[in-house]
């Protein structure tokens, strides 16, 4: 079991851990309910993207493990998905599915699953989301973020949640279709996979907009 200890706010810059800097500027304007949210899987060849989207206290402590989930081990995004469950004041998630994706292209498919946790999070004064800005986010009281998941906090944590949610929808699709190692790849296009498909054919989890890429060995 990873053990999670917690830190006082630091500033943050690119590289270094995250914190509520961001967060801490909306409170201080008068914003009760400021979301963090991302995505994972946008690159994937099988599967949905799946978002998160969380709300903390100001006062909330954060775990010196907190970073992009990219930069962390199996364990540490699992002890800090169930720090994410347990200490924020509300979490949700979203996904667009593979079908979405196919249909509306890969952006839109972001948008909309990220607009799908935000929608089931409740109420929201200010959103901060990873990334450029968004056309479908214009309406929403929100800031872009780049390079969010490393300098933000809230939406760090939802980066973190989604990733092992995902992860976990990913490796049980895995035993309905083995042979493809979404276990351990999540439907990304590592050659291994790549060789699969080739070898095995497609299946109805493959995004079809995603074909030309399956036919490279390129990661």
């Amino acid at each position: 079991m990873v053990s999670l200890a917690s830190t006082r706010q630091r500033r943050s810059g690119r590289g270094e851990r995250p914190t509520f800097e961001l967060e801490q500027a909306l409170w201080q304007a008068g914003n009760r309910w400021v979301a963090g949210v991302d995505e994972v899987g946008r690159g994937a060849l099988a599967g949905p993207v799946v978002a998160a989207a969380c709300i903390f206290e100001p006062s909330t402590e954060l775990p010196d493990q907190l970073r992009d989930s990219k930069r962390l081990t199996d364990p540490q995004r699992r002890a800090l998905a169930d720090w994410v469950r347990q200490y924020s004041l509300r979490w949700a998630i979203g996904a667009a599915s593979h079908r979405e994706v196919d249909r509306l292209g890969i952006v839109r498919a972001t948008a909309l699953a990220m607009l799908r946790a935000l929608q089931r999070l409740g109420p929201v004064d200010h959103v901060l989301y990873d990334g450029l800005p968004l056309t479908e986010f214009e309406r929403l009281p929100g800031t872009a973020v780049v390079h969010g998941d490393m300098r933000c906090a809230s939406i760090a944590a939802a980066s973190i949640l989604a990733k092992v949610i995902r992860d976990d929808l990913m490796a049980r699709l895995a035993v309905r279709y083995p042979g493809y190692g979404w276990e351990e790849n999540a439907g990304y296009g590592t050659p291994s996979h790549r060789r699969a498909i080739r070898e095995l054919g497609s299946t109805p989890f493959h995004r079809r907009s995603f074909q030309v890429r399956m036919d490279t060995d390129e990661e």
